[in-house]
């Protein structure tokens, strides 16, 4: 079966200078796929140029087979992305944000029913963008991911400003949502939520991938998280 996402040698340039380079990877259709890295190693130039909200500056982006890597806008229309908090309009109220990204909010209400319970949205579409703390202008963002209908959602790391109860309500939906067919791509530094869910993943060094994760890798580094830990590290320097 043709894979979700597959990028061979994937080059991407920030003010005329490589940010990442040569990231190759396949993505298998339903699976959970980690990025880990340092700040700075990469990981959000590489999945804003995956989503389409950066352009790729060279190699291959092949979307369930079909290249992609020139059209941008196929790639934001078939990709679903959170926003970064920052750049919600604080003017807007979350309901007329999730208006505006997507489907009619009683229709996004109903088919993401799961996801909103986790992130308690229904507490904040009357609440203007502005008066929400990070904590729930994450739970907006990742709302937004999914506000349309889409095979690939990607999360830059998506448990950042959640308290610990959402954190792990919404991992145990995401989860649920890529055993029903989601092929989710997260950046992490949540070791827990990469051993213990993701199918694969990348670690990413100065924009190069410095080692792959498979799934047998990552299981053992869920039975012996000490020694994984140091694996991690040293790929990360």
């Amino acid at each position: 079966m043709t894979d979700a996402l597959a990028i061979t040698e994937l080059t991407v340039n920030r003010s005329g200078r490589p940010i990442v380079q040569d990231v190759s990877a396949a993505i298998a259709r339903a699976s959970w796929f980690g990025v880990i890295g340092a700040n700075g190693s990469g990981k959000t130039t590489l999945l804003r140029a995956i989503s389409g909200r950066l352009p790729i500056g060279g190699g291959s982006c092949m979307i369930f087979g079909e290249e992609q890597a020139d059209d941008r806008g196929a790639r934001a229309q078939t990709i679903g992305f959170a926003p970064p908090i920052e750049h919600l309009p604080a003017l807007l109220r979350v309901y007329e944000l999730l208006d505006l990204a997507g489907d009619p909010v009683k229709v996004q209400q109903e088919r993401n029913a799961g996801l909103w319970q986790a992130l308690g949205i229904g507490e904040l579409l009357d609440v203007p963008v502005g008066e929400c703390s990070s904590g729930m202008r994450q739970r907006a963002a990742l709302a937004l991911a999914f506000a349309v209908p889409s095979r690939i959602v990607i999360l830059d790391e998506p448990f950042n400003w959640l308290d610990p109860v959402a954190a792990f309500d919404v991992r145990a939906v995401l989860a649920g949502m890529v055993k029903e067919g989601l092929t989710l791509i997260t950046a992490l530094h949540d070791l827990t939520t990469l051993c213990g869910f993701c199918d694969s993943g990348v670690v990413l060094a100065k924009g190069r991938v410095s080692l792959q994760l498979d799934e047998a890798r990552l299981r053992a580094g869920w039975n012996d998280a000490a020694q994984f830990e140091r694996e991690l590290v040293a790929a990360l320097r």
